[in-house]
């Protein structure tokens, strides 16, 4: 009667544990927010009830014979081996059941690699360690990263509670946005290493790899924000990878559009007009917090045998066209920002680098001037 109790007590303990872990987190596969995340998680249900069943059985049949042919009761163990009539029956039974999965699973991979009658079409590319949007009938074009705070307060030494950000490392500063009820084809690539585009909430991921092309599709239902991060282990600053995908009405989403396309002009304005060192430093700052500090630290050291320190830099010190044409192109494990930055980013963060971080080269570089090499190296790849 004891060990009875103190089994039942045991065995209540647990049902509140699960029921709190429940609560904070989840115990199944979400459900999602579109067509395909549906047929998945229903897939999924099919195959856990089964799993229950055979669990049942196989364990009810194991635990009467352990019960009621114990030694206790005076029972002996039989000796036998084979028997033809169960191994065909054991064999049947599961082809069965995997014949019976095999249905709604292989309707679920036609219908995820069905790709065609899409409405529009978005090209994704990984890069270390951010995302590029291309909206390529809307003509729009962006850069995603971590978010500021989540970016600051993620820094050892930081003084920053990380509980304290709203959506700690699952924030960006510049989401991906598409209208709801249409059907969006995805392109997916990387520039540099394998990356995995992956939200949940639509039911699927993919491999972002180097020289190759994956696609997939989604329709979203709902007006709503969802989460996700790169999958694939790739690189130091792997975790800091976050994506935020934005669904709206198609009216908010028409609107969206018309805001990205008058930013373009806002920035090729910005671009075009002179800038004093004191506005590029300012703006550089943040820039440089974003884009740089993760490897050459937040005071320019950088670290020693892996990343080079930028304070005291012969590089940065040196001619400003040459330290231009670097970070244009990149080198080594630095990736190439010539694309990355728009004119007045860039500009910011060389001037910043090279008027801070114990540096005082007191010289500065016009965003129209990174404008022209931009265009410059934009119109080469149209060549090619």
């Amino acid at each position: 009667m004891r060990k009875t109790k103190q089994l039942l007590a045991v065995l209540g303990l647990m049902t509140i544990g699960i029921g709190v872990a429940q609560a904070d987190y989840t115990m199944n596969l979400m459900e999602g927010a579109t067509k395909l995340s549906h047929e998945v998680y229903e897939m999924h249900m099919i195959a856990l009830w089964i799993c229950v069943a055979v669990g049942v059985v196989v364990f009810g049949v194991m635990f009467y014979s352990i019960y009621y042919h114990r030694k206790s009761m005076g029972h002996k163990a039989e000796q036998f081996h084979e028997n033809t009539t169960v191994e065909i029956i054991w064999t049947i039974i599961p082809t069965i059941i995997l014949v019976i999965m095999a249905i709604p699973a292989t309707k679920a991979m036609i219908d995820i690699d069905d790709t065609s009658a899409t409405e529009m079409t978005i090209k994704v590319t990984g890069w270390q360690w951010k995302w590029e949007y291309e909206y390529l009938e809307e003509g729009i074009h962006f850069f995603s990263s971590l978010d500021e705070e989540s970016n600051k307060a993620r820094h050892v030494g930081s003084g920053i509670d990380p509980w304290s950000v709203p959506h700690y490392l699952l924030n960006v500063d510049n989401p991906v946005v598409i209208p709801i009820n249409t059907k969006i084809r995805f392109l997916f690539t990387a520039a540099d290493v394998i990356h995995s585009w992956w939200v949940p909430d639509l039911g699927w991921k993919k491999d972002t790899i180097p020289g190759f092309i994956n696609e997939n599709w989604t329709m979203v239902d709902e007006p709503g924000t969802y989460r996700g991060q790169c999958a694939e282990l790739c690189g130091q600053d792997h975790a800091f990878m976050p994506i935020v995908l934005i669904a709206m009405e198609k009216t908010d989403y028409a609107e969206w559009v018309k805001e990205q396309k008058a930013l373009v002009i806002a920035n090729t304005n910005a671009a075009n007009r002179e800038w004093s060192v004191d506005e590029l430093i300012t703006k550089g700052a943040s820039i440089y917090a974003n884009n740089c500090a993760s490897c050459h630290m937040g005071d320019g050291k950088g670290m020693p045998g892996v990343f080079p320190a930028l304070s005291g830099s012969p590089i940065v010190t040196g001619d400003i066209e040459a330290q231009v044409e670097l970070i244009m192109n990149g080198k080594g494990m630095m990736p190439a920002f010539a694309q990355m930055l728009n004119p007045v980013d860039f500009a910011s963060v060389v001037t910043f680098i090279r008027n801070d971080l114990s540096n005082t080269v007191g010289d500065s570089i016009q965003p129209s001037i990174i404008q022209e090499k931009q265009s410059a190296i934009t119109v080469d790849e149209d060549d090619v």
